[in-house]
Order: structure tokens, then sequence, then C-alpha cells
């Protein structure tokens, strides 16, 4: 099934009998049991005013068609959505549906948010193929209950999205990058908790245990006007004079860095299975510990550790209880989400009851 129109989506899952899987463009590598419904028939920017830092898209639209849009005015996504391509060894074009409907969200969340943080309202269908919409197309026409957020990250589950608004923001003018070498995982996560903690805005803090030389090495971006970045670079970098120190200034040299962090390059090509874990960032490095990975990389201050294991590892028994949950990214054999606490579960089952009363919409991905 690919749906050109919100009708004729609405007439789709009205008269389904059966599972619907959902696919954006299919770039994250979810294989669902159920009839294939792609969305990318619902494409196309539908409104843009940049002085008013909104856009509105249907969901099948190319995230490069939006991002080029916004390149044009000065703008961009500040949540820095990551491209799952090269992780998951798949192809086809990222939607921007797909990013609302998984919540991607990069480097830049530890400082400004994650994608449902900028959105402003959707559009969707629900299991029983009724249209529903909420909140609004400009920031002063939000209203209502706050469905925008929970559809944010509901992978699907729901209702299947067609048109969603967002926030954009000014792109900086310029970048740079506070480099500290040979750090140990845990003088990482303390360096970058001082950073974050200090007024100088460091709006990216990540560590690599085996940076591009095969050395650690810890990452801290600043962005904004040049004056202000290159005060704000010296500010931080003295932060730490007992250690090696280095300030990366060139602006497309401190983008490619941060791809690699975004993307987790270092992941790609190399078989095993790929763990996101979101946890405490000062218990990171323990943490990381006894996932006993081959490779790790450590973003959002240590909140967030992506890890790459042993084709089915059992990364969930091996933290145990802590606080904070693994998500499966690449590989198979365990469920892709923490199960959820029981009364957790008993609300989550109940919201997918009232929003999906057949329980056809990727059936099974959430529990």
């Amino acid at each position: 099934m690919r749906p050109e129109t919100e009708a004729d989506l609405a007439g789709m899952i009205a008269s389904a009998s059966g599972p619907i899987a959902v696919r954006g463009g299919g770039t994250r590598g979810v294989n669902l049991n159920g009839e294939l419904l792609e969305t990318g028939g619902l494409s196309g920017i539908t409104l843009y005013e940049p002085g008013s830092l909104t856009l509105v898209a249907q969901t099948g639209t190319p995230l490069a068609e939006i991002e080029a849009a916004l390149d044009a005015e000065g703008q961009r996504l500040a949540f820095e959505p990551m491209d799952h391509r090269g992780l998951m060894g798949t192809s086809g074009e990222p939607t921007i549906g797909g990013v609302v409907a998984a919540n991607v969200s990069g480097p830049r969340r530890v400082s400004v948010g994650a994608c449902r943080d900028f959105m402003l309202g959707v559009r969707y269908v629900d299991g029983t193929g009724t249209v529903v919409k909420n909140g609004g197309r400009v920031m002063k026409n939000v209203t209502g209950f706050d469905l925008v957020k929970l559809m944010s990250g509901s992978w699907g589950t729901l209702g299947v999205l067609s048109e969603v608004s967002l926030k954009v923001l000014p792109k900086p003018e310029t970048a740079a990058c506070v480099m500290i070498d040979g750090l140990s995982d845990g003088q990482a996560v303390r360096v970058m908790a001082t950073a974050l903690g200090s007024p100088f805005e460091v709006s990216g803090a990540a560590h690599l245990p085996v940076g591009p030389d095969r050395t650690p090495v810890t990452m801290l971006r600043i962005e904004g006007f040049d004056g202000s970045v290159a005060y704000r670079a010296e500010r931080v970098a003295g932060l730490f004079p007992d250690h090696k120190v280095r300030i990366e200034r060139d602006p497309e040299a401190v983008a490619d860095t941060w791809i690699r962090v975004r993307d987790i390059v270092p992941f790609h090509g190399v078989a095993g299975d790929v763990w996101r874990v979101s946890c405490t960032p000062t218990l990171a490095a323990e943490l990381a510990e006894t996932i006993k990975a081959e490779a790790l990389v450590y973003d959002l201050g240590g909140g967030l550790i992506w890890a790459l294991v042993p084709e089915g590892a059992d990364v969930r028994g091996r933290l145990g209880s802590f606080d904070g949950h693994a998500t499966l990214v690449r590989g198979s054999g365990q469920p892709k989400f923490q199960p959820e606490p029981a009364v957790l579960a008993t609300l989550s089952k109940g919201l997918r009851k009232r929003f999906d009363p057949k329980g056809i919409l990727n059936a099974g991905l959430m529990g």
C-alpha cells in the first residue's frame, strides 16, 4: 500500500483486516509482519515560513529535501537527526515522518532537546481510519491536549503520521571543537560534565575510546557567532589545564567530527549487534564496563552509550537493573525495546488499545 493522500491513507487503514507494517524510507531496518504501508507517496513541504521559524511537511517528504530548503534560508533542524543507513547497512531515503515517529535526535539533544521538543503539530490516522489533528501549524496556534509529543517516538503504533509541523532554528555562524586526547572513560565523563555545567554553552559532548587515530578523544562542541565561539572555546579549554587539549577551528572539520558521532561511523561495516543505552551520565563508565563491548561511543555527556557487542549478546542481562533503558538498534534475538515495568506496560497497552482497537499498526513492535 502506498497512499498518495491523507484520505487514501485513512481508507486503507479503515478497510484493513490484518496487521499493517508502516514504513517511511526503510532506513532503520525494522521488519514486521503484516501488509506493507509505505508513506513515501505523502510527500512535499506544504508550508515554510522562515520568519516564523516554522515548517510543515507531509510525512513521506525526504529529510534531504527539508534540510536543503532550510539551508537555503540559513536555518536547520536543531535536533540534528541521525542517518541510520551506514550503521544499519540499509538504503532508501530518510523521511521526516520516520524521524518524528522514532523521535530521532542527535548529539545536540544535550543542549537543545529532542525532536519531540520541536514539534508544533501533527496530523495522523489512527487504527480505525480516523483522521486526527493536534497542535498547530505555527507556534501561536498550538493548543489542545499534547498528543504531539505522544506521537513523537510512538513508532507508528498509535497512528500513521500524515503531516508534521516543526519549529526550526537559524544555523550558527561558525563552530569549533575542543578536543582532549588520552582520557579514560571515567575521566572523559567527568570532563564532559564539567564542560556541560559551565556557562559556555557547549552544544555537544562525546567521547570515543578509540578515536580516528586509534587513541581516546573527548570532544566538546561550541557553536555561535565567530567572536563568541573563539572566546568560549578558549575558556572551555582552560577548564582542563592538566590535560592535553587542542581546539579544532575549521567548521568543515568540526562538522565531519560530529557527523561521525551522530551517525556512529565507528560501527559502520563492523559485524556485531549494536545497542543504545540511556543512563545516568555519572554511571556511564561503570555500566559500559559491565556491557563488555567490543567498541563504544559515548554521547550526550555520557547519558547515551552506543555499544558494539558480539551477535546475540544479552546486554540487558549483563546490565541488570539500572536507572535507564537499553534499546537493540541492530541485531536480533532480543526485544528491540526495554520491557516496561508492569504498571507502565498496562498503561501503554491501554493507550494502544484506545488508538488502535484492532491492534493492526506495527503490531508487536513495542510490546
